[in-house]
């Protein structure tokens, strides 16, 4: 008889590769720059692949399976060889962790592989919590916000309380909650391109929400709903601002918040 292989202890300091995501990469290099702090300071040692592109889910939602596949291919051999996989966004965290293993089931050189990738892939706030059990933090807000719940991270990966959970933690914060903080902006990737009109109307509902809390900024754990809930805002005139999760929680969330320029009016209340 075979003895039972021993469980595999996670290393003390493990090797997490971060996935900033091309959104971050290319509109709010911020984002993925305070996520690597995050990470830092929860013990790990932080790698950023450069070749690393979309997780492909465009082309996945689109129907395109062939090139969302290339991509997932590209992308389990770039990572696979870290302790974890970590991603500040729910969408494209749900994607590597939810869609890569059915998009490669027929694969037999990367189905196994796309499995493995999967069960090592975390949101940023989720790994943070959940996995590394870290709520050390050391940043001040004195401000009031309000935080959206975006659809992937909430539906595909159970991101609710954590984020809550942190951000109790943040110096003169004060959150108040949306009235249906868990219902989509509207953005929904493709979804807002094929259909602008149900997309714009969601949004403005999103962002009637957001002004009626009356805080001074609006958080979320994914660029995407953040820049479709910032562009609104701006169209508006409104005066609240958009940040993503990390920027508050590395401290301080240095530079113009999403969509405004350093000259923009805007600030704490």
């Amino acid at each position: 008889m075979t003895a039972a292989a021993p469980p595999v202890t996670p290393p003390v300091t493990p090797r997490v590769g971060l996935f900033a995501t091309c959104l971050v990469d290319l509109y709010r290099p911020s984002v993925g720059f305070a996520a690597a702090s995050l990470l830092e300071q929860a013990g790990c040692e932080v790698f950023v692949p450069r070749a690393q592109v979309c997780c492909g889910q465009p082309a996945y939602n689109a129907g395109d399976r062939a090139n969302a596949a290339a991509i997932a291919r590209q992308t389990i051999n770039l990572f696979e060889g870290f302790d974890y996989i970590v991603a500040p966004s729910g969408s494209c965290a749900g994607m590597l962790r939810r869609h890569y293993p059915d998009l490669l089931s027929d694969d037999p050189q990367y189905a196994t592989r796309a499995q493995s990738v999967a069960d090592k892939t975390w949101e940023l706030i989720v790994f943070l919590t959940d996995v590394r059990g870290w709520t050390d933090i050391d940043a001040s807000w004195p401000a009031s916000v309000t935080y959206h719940d975006a659809c992937s991270g909430l539906r595909e990966l159970g991101v609710k309380n954590q984020p809550r959970q942190l951000l109790e933690k943040v110096e003169g914060l004060e959150l108040r909650e949306l009235e249906a903080a868990d219902v989509c902006c509207g953005f929904g990737g493709t979804f807002c391109i094929k259909y602008p009109e149900v997309s714009g109307a969601m949004v403005d509902n999103k962002v009637d929400e957001i002004v009626a809390t009356g805080a001074a900024t609006v958080l979320s754990g994914d660029l995407g709903c953040l820049m479709n809930i910032a562009g609104r805002l701006s169209r508006r005139g409104e005066a609240v601002e958009a940040r993503h999760m990390a920027e508050i929680l590395a401290g301080p969330a240095i530079g113009p918040a999403i969509g405004r320029t350093a000259d923009s009016d805007g600030g704490k209340a």
